[in-house]
């Protein structure tokens, strides 16, 4: 069973955030420039929310909102849903699924340490499933 600590030991703890007083342009461009779907919105070092692409479709395309002039703190996700280091990438797939997310932070002693995706926790459950599958082959094969 791959906990988010191993996972996360792989992929690396780079957490990219913004403040809640940032232009949902800004967010937005700071997403495309790094390749990402979303942000951690950050207030004195604290985690307050989430902004998402999807967020921004929702929130500011569909609503005619101009991203230049609306903050992220009036659109952001507040309720921040995170996972911890010794949780299994099978329970958070779970949490994302339950919640509808696609982004999960993960929080430890209070401060992000990382942050994981949909995708990040597939591949880890395809890995795992390819390593057994080489296990079981050379077992048979013995």
């Amino acid at each position: 069973m791959t906990t988010i600590k191993h996972l996360l030991a792989e992929k690396g703890h780079e957490v990219f955030s913004i403040r809640p007083e940032a232009t949902v342009f800004d967010a937005i461009k700071e997403m495309s420039d790094r390749d990402i779907g979303s942000l951690i919105v950050m207030e004195d070092g604290k985690p307050v929310g989430i902004v998402t692409e999807r967020l921004y479709a929702r929130e500011i395309v569909l609503k005619g909102r101009a991203s230049p002039s609306t903050l992220v703190r009036d659109v952001m996700t507040t309720k921040v849903i995170y996972a911890k280091n010794d949780q299994s990438v099978e329970q958070c797939m779970a949490i994302m699924a339950n919640s509808r997310i696609r982004h999960l932070p993960v929080i430890s002693d209070g401060a992000v340490i990382g942050v994981v995706s949909i995708g990040d926790l597939v591949r880890s459950v395809i890995k795992d499933h390819e390593f057994t599958i080489d296990q079981l082959t050379d077992y048979i094969s013995s």
